[in-house]
Order: C-alpha cells, then structure tokens, then sequence
C-alpha cells in the first residue's frame, strides 16, 4: 500500500455457503475474513469525528453479509466483492482483503486455505 494509514479488521466471521461441491452448498461451513483498509485518517484524527473516517463496525456488519449471502463457487469471488463493497466508502483509496476457509474440502490435514486480493481505487 501507498503512504496511507490503514485500518484492520482481522477474523470477522461468517456461516457461508460458498464452493463448488454440492456439500459445501448444502451444509455451508465457517469462513474467517481480514481487512486492510488503506485511508487517510488526519482529517478524523484532527476533527475526532466518525464521520470524518470509515465505520469500521457498520463495514464489519457488510462483510459479514456478504459472507453470509448469495453463495458464489470460489472464495476468490468472496474476496472481490468484499472488496468493492469496502472501496464504496469514499473514505477508502485501497483494501486488501483475505479470506479464509478453514475447512476446506482437503483430503490432506491442513491449517487454513485462504486468498488474499489487493484492490485500489485507482
């Protein structure tokens, strides 16, 4: 990320439906995601206003809807909508958003699947 001031939300939680096997979509399973917010936070540092920075516990809200939502077949698509929600926020210039399958359809013994995208305004 570029000279910004970031703001984090690690391990939001969700009960999501998404993958491509018919179990994944008929039992769903839990998926962990984190957020990296690039923003400028002098304006709100100066003000002490919330209206001048990012809500992060009304976008916690969003992600976790969006996890909770419409199933999609990759967790790659998770990511992206994810973040074009957090870039609609005219305070965010960039995101960087992983999500986590921890229980992935593996046949192997395995800590964590996860994809991490990063996104800009630009």
């Amino acid at each position: 990320m570029q000279q910004l001031d970031r703001i984090a939300l690690r391990g939001l939680r969700g009960f999501g439906r998404h993958g491509v096997l018919p179990s994944e979509r008929a039992n769903g399973q839990p998926f962990l995601v984190d957020v990296e917010l690039g923003v400028d936070t002098r304006r709100a540092a100066k003000s002490d206003d919330l209206s001048d920075t990012v809500d992060y516990a009304g976008l916690a809200d969003r992600v976790v809807a969006l996890v909770e939502g419409e199933p999609v077949n990759l967790i790659e698509t998770l990511a992206e909508r994810i973040a074009a929600m957090c870039l609609e926020d005219p305070g965010v210039e960039q995101v960087q958003i992983t999500v986590h399958k921890p229980e992935a359809p593996v046949s192997v013994a395995f800590e964590d699947v996860s994809v991490t995208i990063m996104r800009s305004r630009s």
